[in-house]
């Protein structure tokens, strides 16, 4: 099986990015908290903690994408919460633990 170089993940739209915008400090708050309660202590594709966090959020704000969630997820990497292994621009090739 030849090796194929996967696509990164779209960008947001400009719309998404000014709705992304708009989010408060305890929203992000909790979209990271929410991140993190769907990471385990083993690896996890960066994909599937994105669709279950989306899943669990009850107040989550429609019109926020998946690729929102996934760079939460990278700044989270960034602040040591989160250990990543693979691109985590391609979240469905990428995964993430907890320390």
């Amino acid at each position: 099986m030849s090796e194929e170089i996967q696509p990164f993940d779209p960008e947001m739209t400009e719309e998404q990015k000014t709705l992304a915008s708009q989010l408060s400090a305890k929203q992000i708050e909790e979209i990271d908290s929410a991140l993190l309660a769907s990471s385990d202590k083993q690896w996890r594709k960066v994909a599937m903690v994105v669709a279950i966090t989306m899943g669990k959020l009850h107040n989550r704000v429609t019109g926020i994408p998946d690729i929102y969630y996934s760079q939460r997820v990278s700044t989270l990497v960034e602040q040591g919460k989160l250990i990543s292994q693979g691109n985590l621009k391609r979240m469905r090739f990428s995964e993430v633990k907890r320390p």
